[in-house]
């Protein structure tokens, strides 16, 4: 492997000034990255303070048997400092198509690297053949630990991990397993289904959230769109026909599709939106065109298709699998579904991928947390359905902060001022960053929120 990258700088050396040629051939911090096995440099981007690489590193399909198949999982490196405290990014999905630097919260308030894995099974991170039993919360863990083991040859500093949503509960994850791999973990808005059919705290979360007059709105236009399915429904046959969106492979029908983005759009506006975002939500005497706008606007009625969920059959696999998901009573509209029982992660999921339940890895993972983990922090959004449901931390050096008002992008800089410092101190301390040190701002490399937003899949 290191003469496979060696072959490659040689090639681009050729192409350079003699002194330009000189300065790239000294160059420790590629010298150790080819020193990795199974670390291939696919480019690199220079910047102001910093370097960026895209990389891939040689897996096991299946670790507990190392020799039966391997793939190529796709990373990201931003490098700033060989002595400087390294960042862990678990983001629970795929890299984007053509990585660009940026920088988690954590990141920035240590001025750190940061190595960033895209998850097993999303692709182009996917073993071929596909065995997806292999798709498993032990599975990702052990990549992320082969990949911190490796990367501690180049930066022997202190290590945190971070995620936000599955990349959180990634994170979680990852620590259960592997509990001597980082030295603390900043999980944002993560999810902690223990008990997959007890999802009370959900239905809690939509009978507060908000007032109890956006609360009506919402349930409202909900209401209202189903009793107009004789006429919607026909409004998303044209749409998918233009756009080329079929249902068949996963879904099922337009109708299956509608009904579900119909259910999904409360959750999703509580998600992506803010209390003050409730004025424009439409009236259940609002016109056949406003609903559907509004429905697109916050939900996306490409996302139910197969196109919009092709991308996102490893999360669904491993939520019918393992992680569970959220099931809603939905009282209020009682006679208006004719799907009851479509409210679950295998309905998004081709035939061939459905998988029973296993409740065992969400019960264990829960009681670790509660009782022995160490050096975790938690980060929820006071309006956040996905935060109805989280991990309660030990008392070994672990924190829980909730941001007032904040949807799932909640992060440390959105807490009270109070928690801010609190949680800022910590992350600090486990880091080993001084607090004279300042963060990172976003003109030296952008801030990434860490979370996908499904109404771009368009």
């Amino acid at each position: 492997m290191r003469s496979r990258i060696v072959a490659i700088l040689a090639s681009a050396l050729l192409l350079l000034s003699p002194a330009t040629a000189a300065r790239a051939a000294d160059d420790p911090l590629l010298d150790q990255l080819a020193a990795i096995p199974g670390l291939t440099v696919v480019s690199e981007t220079p910047g102001t303070g910093y370097r960026f690489f895209v990389l891939t590193y040689r897996q096991p399909a299946d670790h507990r048997h190392p020799r039966a198949g391997t793939f190529e999982q796709r990373l990201t490196l931003l490098h700033r400092s060989s002595t400087a405290p390294t960042v862990l990014y678990t983001n629970g999905y795929g890299l984007a198509a053509s990585p660009r630097p940026t920088q988690t919260e954590p990141t920035a308030l240590l001025g750190g690297n940061q190595v960033s894995v895209e998850h097993r099974f999303f692709t182009p991170s996917r073993p071929a053949p596909a065995d997806w039993s292999d798709l498993n919360i032990w599975q990702e863990a052990s990549d992320e630990h082969r990949i911190v083991t490796a990367f501690k040859s180049v930066y022997a500093a202190k290590w945190i991990q971070t995620g936000g949503s599955k990349g959180g509960m990634t994170s979680v994850y990852h620590r259960r397993f592997y509990p001597g791999d980082v030295d603390g973990v900043v999980a944002y808005v993560a999810p902690d289904d223990v008990i997959n059919p007890e999802d009370s705290a959900y239905d809690k979360f939509f009978d507060t959230v908000g007032t109890p007059e956006c609360r009506a709105t919402l349930d409202g236009v909900q209401r209202e769109a189903l009793r107009r399915r004789d006429r919607l429904v026909p409004r998303l046959e044209a749409d998918a026909a233009e756009q080329g969106w079929t249902f068949s492979g996963s879904i099922g029908t337009a109708d299956r599709s509608f009904e579900m983005t119909v259910l999904d759009s409360v959750w999703a506006f509580w998600q992506y939106s803010t209390a003050a975002d409730c004025a424009t939500v439409p009236a259940a005497t609002a016109s056949d065109d406003e609903i559907y706008a509004w429905i697109d606007t916050v939900a996306g009625w490409s996302f139910y298709t197969d196109q919009g969920l092709a991308p996102y059959w490893p999360y669904y696999y491993q939520a019918a699998s393992q992680l569970g998901w959220p099931s809603l009573r939905f009282e209020h509209l009682r006679g208006l579904r004719h799907y009851p029982g479509i409210y679950t992660a295998n309905s998004s999921l081709p035939p061939e991928l459905r998988r029973p339940h296993n409740p065992v890895p969400m019960i264990d993972v829960d009681l670790w947390v509660r009782t022995a983990s160490e050096r975790m922090l938690f980060v929820y959004g006071q309006n956040d359905p996905w935060s109805a449901e989280r991990f309660t931390p030990s008392r070994r050096d672990s924190a829980l902060y909730v941001a007032p008002g904040a949807n799932h992008g909640a992060n440390i800089a959105k807490l009270t001022p109070a928690d801010s410092a609190a949680a800022t101190a910590l992350l600090r301390r486990w880091a080993g960053v001084p607090a004279s040190i300042a963060a990172k701002q976003p003109g030296d490399v952008p801030l990434d929120d860490m979370l996908g937003d499904r109404r771009r899949v368009r």
